[in-house]
């Protein structure tokens, strides 16, 4: 494992840096999305590519303005996304905005005096705002329960186009538990009146880029399935582009090429060009069949007034060697992001991660301060969901394949055996001896966690031989039923007392709260989408969860995020004091908190 401990070396002296009994809480978690990204100005062919940000910050979503003279982004440099502008040429870097909220997806009016963009300010929503570039005053355009997007003003100046999930109800996908995201295109004048929808409701169209009349747009558009099944980029297939006349409502398909396409423009000379995203090619493609910039790290292209220059960023999705502190919603929680689920022991002092390599299969990695990163188990598949025994001396993982771990297709009726796709509970000492499965039989099991005393264990069963929750006697391999419902992710308190854990309720994934003999069984959240991912405080006051409550933040398609949960919240033990500690549109979870870092009694916050 040579290369695994490369990556690893340096692991320990951050995540166990020396931490003053009033620091803030150590919190790590996973996160699916670029861990770097730079912007990048080429001709339009792709040729003669240059740099334009450097390396080390996520840099994204650039705009040009209509003048030519100033591109807007986003960026991560300072924290939380913020508004820039810079000069083609490089020079003049400006920060336009500096709020904690979340601020994306800008764009220029035609004078470029304002700035249409995406903001969370306010309801935590994803909703428009404008921007006087001069005073750097923000105002709110749309408001609602639903997310807004991509917005793009018209070259009059008289209307602002978007999409927008607020008529979606974001059901699932079909045998899956994430959530369809499906958009329409809406129309506002930029004073917030004149608010309509100008797409057929009931599918997917999104992106909406104006013709230079200012009468139509053009928005990339496919069925409600298809925006599942190309989410990943995975999968070839054929979307359209349409042609949507803002007074009429006529729908009229623009040609293109073939491919999963994405993000049209039209440029100055009537031509469509789009970004192709699909399992055969990723790149810019231009209507009349030529390719532009190319590669799987191109995103989000705009180009120049006059069409012969083409912005765009370049992401780096390699994972970080090292933990990377992001940027928290309060500064009394440090947050890093790290490896699935990690886990740390009682102590403190060490911590359990898994790495997958190009092989698909994955190592349990033990990270101890100061020390090199030690493997002390690979497998074929996943190792997902690591817990420690209360005395350091052993770990259980689940091991297997991903679907079986979180069992959405065909309840559980895969093979039991988890090198061909199931998935079973298994144990092993840390030193890397005596690993065993402690599950079998028919159905797939996985989340194991300890219990306080080190005796039991929970986990989560389903398949043919009923589901729910199981406690298991670890000395004698005698299992007990704790419930019999569609439930997942248990974690034990540290004080014995309580096993917190996700049920599937009208279609949602709640917070709940079980004794360990089944007695008092308690549902903590109540809200519209998953809740998932749940880690203990080390006291066992307080509970980390990642939630989806707040929407996304994006077009599905264009983040690589399967899904809208991804913000870290923390909360009582009861349900109570509910508090976002991330803001991006990027997906998070599996959560860990360092026990070093022991909860203060004035983190509580005003609930949402």
């Amino acid at each position: 494992m040579p290369r695994l401990r490369t990556l690893c070396a340096g692991l320990g002296a951050l995540i166990f840096a020396a931490i003053p009994s009033l620091a803030a809480d150590k919190i790590l978690f996973a996160r699916l999305g670029p861990t770097g990204a730079s912007l990048y100005i080429s001709n339009a062919d792709g040729s003669a590519e240059r740099s334009l940000t450097p390396a080390g910050s996520l840099d994204y979503n650039p705009s040009w303005s209509s003048q030519g003279d100033w591109i807007v982004f986003t960026s991560e440099r300072s924290g939380s996304a913020d508004l820039y502008r810079i000069h083609p040429d490089g020079s003049q870097l400006e920060r336009l905005t500096d709020d904690p909220a979340y601020d994306d997806q800008a764009g220029f009016s035609p004078d470029g005096k304002h700035i249409v963009f995406v903001s969370t300010r306010g309801s935590g929503r994803a909703n428009l705002w404008t921007l006087d570039v001069a005073s750097h005053s923000a105002k709110a355009l749309t408001s609602g329960d639903g997310g807004d997007f991509r917005p793009s003003w018209s070259p009059d100046g008289q209307w602002i186009a978007f999409s927008s999930d607020r008529e979606s109800d974001l059901r699932p996908a079909k045998g899956r538990w994430e959530r369809l995201h499906l958009v329409d295109v809406y129309i506002i004048h930029p004073d917030g009146t004149g608010l309509k929808r100008v797409s057929q409701h009931g599918g997917f169209c999104g992106s909406p880029k104006w013709t230079s009349d200012s009468k139509s747009v053009v928005a990339y558009c496919m069925s409600d399935e298809e925006s599942w099944t190309y989410r990943a980029g995975r999968e070839d297939g054929d979307d359209t582009l349409m042609k949507i006349d803002i007074a009429s409502g006529e729908n009229t398909p623009v040609q293109a090429g073939p491919g999963v396409k994405l993000l049209p423009s039209v440029l100055p000379t009537g031509e469509i060009a789009y970004v192709r995203h699909d399992k055969t090619t990723t790149g810019i493609f231009y209507g009349n069949g030529k390719p532009g910039p190319a590669g799987a790290t191109l995103h989000t292209p705009s180009w120049s007034p006059d069409g012969a220059q083409v912005v765009y960023s370049r992401y780096i999705s390699n994972p970080p060697a090292e933990p990377v502190k992001q940027w928290s919603r309060n500064e009394k929680f440090d947050l890093y992001k790290t490896a699935w689920l990690p886990a740390y022991d009682a102590s403190g002092e060490h911590l359990a991660i898994t790495k997958m390599d190009s092989t698909n299969a994955t190592s349990l990695l033990i990270v101890d301060e100061d020390k090199p990163a030690r493997a002390i188990l690979k497998q074929k598949g996943l190792i997902l969901g690591p817990s420690w025994s209360p005395d350091g001396k052993q770990i259980v993982v689940g091991v297997g394949g991903f679907t079986a771990f979180l069992d959405f297709a065909s309840g559980g009726k895969k093979p039991a055996d988890p090198v061909n796709g199931g998935a079973q509970v298994g144990l092993v000492n840390i030193d890397g001896s005596d690993f065993h499965l402690i599950t079998t039989g028919n159905n797939n099991n996985a989340f194991a966690s300890f219990a306080p005393d080190g005796k039991q264990i929970v986990y989560r069963t389903s398949g043919p031989d009923g589901e729910g929750l199981r406690i298991m006697n670890i000395e004698d391999h005698s299992v007990s039923v704790l419930t019999d419902d569609y439930d997942n992710f248990p974690v034990w308190s540290p004080r014995g007392n309580l096993i917190a854990f996700m049920r599937r309720i009208d279609g949602n994934f709640e917070v709940m709260t079980i004794h360990a003999d089944g007695k008092q069984l308690n549902q903590l959240t109540r809200t519209k989408g998953n809740e998932a991912h749940l880690a203990w405080s080390p006291d066992g006051e307080r509970l980390l969860f990642t939630s989806s409550r707040m929407g996304f933040k994006d077009e599905a398609l264009l983040i690589g995020a399967p899904q809208p949960y991804g913000e870290i919240f923390v909360m009582n033990a009861d349900g109570t004091h509910i508090e976002q500690l991330t803001d991006d549109q990027w997906e998070e979870g599996g959560p860990a908190w360092q026990p070093h870092a022991l909860p203060r009694a004035d983190q509580a916050s005003t609930p949402h």
